[in-house]
């Protein structure tokens, strides 16, 4: 069996309202046709009402069930922050850790974005448990993903006050221990796509699992060199994980670069 899902991050709605980008994207989902998409974070610019509302239409349009986390951008910017950090993002979305079960495919949500951090993420021991159980329910053979707003891995271009999650290697660790072979991530505004065995030595028989890091959906920052603009379709079978990469570029969504990692 099949499973594919179409991962996006950082749209920072309402920085920008873009038409023709996201009529584009209603047609890519038409072409590849996901069983479910996947927004790690930063769904609005400024965490008001409005703009998750306005997110959360946008990304149900699109047909499939969407999985969505919450990023630093989705906390308001009012002292609301620091007493009732997730009430609108609860109130659009229900939960900031969903669960999505689908044929051949399980997904977990983490909630890594923190109040009293304006860019660092954090997973706390609590949160990692509940990932290992929510893991665990996957059926055999599932293809099983976990996804969440901050990097575990990071284009080497990036500034460097886009800091990983706290503690990446504990929290990479643990989940792929927990079982996920699929880990993704947005907040850089750059693609970066790994196995593990890349980045770190691991022993014949350890368990490994494929880390992306999409890039920014909405419009990159004039300020910001070195931004990309793009998305990821993820396809996997019994044999292998498939990770296509597709960039906006003449008025369309266009494929760029395609990576195999065996399962």
């Amino acid at each position: 069996m099949t499973a594919r899902l179409l991962h996006v991050s950082d749209l920072h709605t309402g920085a920008h309202e873009e038409r023709d980008v996201e009529q584009a994207l209603a047609r890519l989902v038409e072409r590849v046709e996901p069983q479910l998409v996947v927004a790690s974070g930063d769904l609005s610019h400024r965490g008001r009402r409005s703009q998750l509302e306005r997110a959360a239409a946008f990304l149900r349009s699109l047909g499939p069930p969407v999985l969505a986390v919450p990023g630093n951008h989705d906390l308001p910017y009012t002292p609301a922050r620091f007493v009732r950090p997730w009430s609108e993002f609860e109130r659009v979305w229900e939960t900031t850790e969903p669960v999505a079960t689908l044929p051949g495919l399980h997904a977990v949500g983490l909630n890594s974005a923190r109040p009293f951090r304006h860019q660092g993420g954090a997973l706390g021991s609590a949160q990692l448990e509940r990932a290992t159980g929510h893991l665990a329910a996957a059926e055999p053979g599932a293809l099983r993903v976990v996804a969440l707003h901050h990097h575990l891995v990071g284009a080497p271009w990036r500034a460097a006050h886009k800091r990983p999650v706290s503690r990446r290697k504990h929290v990479l660790h643990a989940l792929v221990e927990a079982g996920a072979d699929l880990i993704l991530g947005g907040h850089i505004h750059q693609a970066a796509v790994s196995e593990q065995h890349e980045f770190e030595v691991l022993g014949d028989e350890a368990r490994t699992a494929v880390v992306a890091i999409a890039p920014g959906f909405g419009q990159p920052r004039p300020r910001r060199l070195g931004e990309a603009r793009g998305l990821h379709v993820h396809e996997a079978d019994s044999e292998a994980i498939v990770v296509r990469s597709y960039g906006w570029a003449g008025g369309d969504w266009t494929l760029r670069a395609e990576r195999r990692f065996l399962r």
